[in-house]
């Protein structure tokens, strides 16, 4: 039995080997990404069992995610290789002050083969949380949203929590379009973890009381607001607590952060901890892995973060 199990794609990452705008980037290294895939890492590297569900293209590439998600120790029964889809890509901009943007090429994806046809209910009920994004969802709007309301209700049925993060790209999809889908999802959601500008289009607003009250409209257990460096409020059964910020060693590159803190958020809950403790556990993952390259190098492993916390001692000699 998973612990955690999430849905999407994954893609290869060009790091670019030199910082500023792409188009005078020569050079690259070649690593791998993916939001979902980020947070099944993350979860994996502090001890979770961790499951993926996902397809990749039957080629070079997606033998090299295969082999690297199973070699952090991902059950990836529910991963297959398709042929005629080739496995996406994405190229990564990243300027002086750790900053960037992404340039996707994922149309065609090998995870159009994912259906709800293909969903296994028994790896869905054999999970304590079931973690989505709305990356997943905007990458094919038509069968994605569909897909993931099957599984959800399938894992709600039979007591798995549902946590997600709006992880709003709008390169990918209009507001309108990304408000109309996430209603849809939220009202099945137990763990909502966003920023304050995802909140404002999911809610129509960023003040912190008024998407508490939302949330618990909907029914919404644990509320975590990520607000990068100035650290995250965090709301469930009546306690608020607003969490300062962890102090990075340095900003290298905030692409994963995000995942990182929700993987933290999800583990502090799947052990009972308190609501500031789980808090800082997941800012102080952010704030590690914002300080080293990549989408998930810098994904911490448990005593890592224990370590940088003050509550286990590194012994260097």
């Amino acid at each position: 039995m998973n612990d955690v199990i999430t849905i999407g794609d994954a893609l290869i990452t060009f790091n670019p080997n030199t910082k500023g705008p792409m188009k005078y980037v020569n050079t690259f290294e070649r690593k791998v990404g993916g939001a979902e895939l980020n947070f099944a890492i993350g979860c994996a590297r502090l001890g979770l069992k961790t499951g993926w569900v996902s397809r990749l293209g039957n080629d070079e590439f997606g033998k090299h995610i295969l082999n690297f998600v199973r070699g952090e120790g991902i059950d990836t029964s529910e991963v297959k290789l398709v042929d005629g889809y080739p496995t996406s890509l994405y190229f990564k901009e990243v300027l002086e002050d750790g900053s960037g943007r992404s340039f996707y090429y994922r149309s065609n994806s090998p995870t159009d083969t994912l259906t709800e046809e293909t969903l296994n209910e028994v790896f869905l009920k054999q999970a304590k949380v079931l973690h989505i994004t709305g990356v997943f969802l905007a990458v094919n709007k038509d069968k994605n949203i569909s897909l993931i309301k099957k599984a959800v209700k399938i894992a709600k049925q039979n007591g798995v929590l549902i946590s997600m993060d709006p992880n709003i790209r709008l390169r990918l999809w209009t507001k309108e379009e990304v408000k109309a889908a996430l209603a849809e999802l939220l009202p099945y959601v137990d763990i909502l973890l966003t920023g304050e500008e995802e909140a404002d289009i999911m809610f129509g607003t960023t003040e912190t009381e008024d998407i508490i009250a939302k949330s618990k409209e909907l029914g919404i257990s644990y509320l975590a607001i990520k607000q990068g460096e100035d650290g995250a409020i965090g709301y469930h059964n009546g306690e608020l607590i607003d969490a300062p910020p962890v102090k990075a060693k340095k900003v290298v590159d905030t692409v994963g952060a995000g995942d990182g803190f929700d993987a933290g958020f999800v583990y502090g809950i799947l052990h009972g901890w308190s609501l500031e403790k789980t808090l800082t556990f997941a800012t102080t993952i952010g704030s590690m892995v914002v300080s080293v390259s990549g989408d998930n190098e810098g994904l911490p492993y448990l005593d890592d973060v224990l370590i940088q916390m003050g509550e286990k001692e590194f012994i260097e000699r």
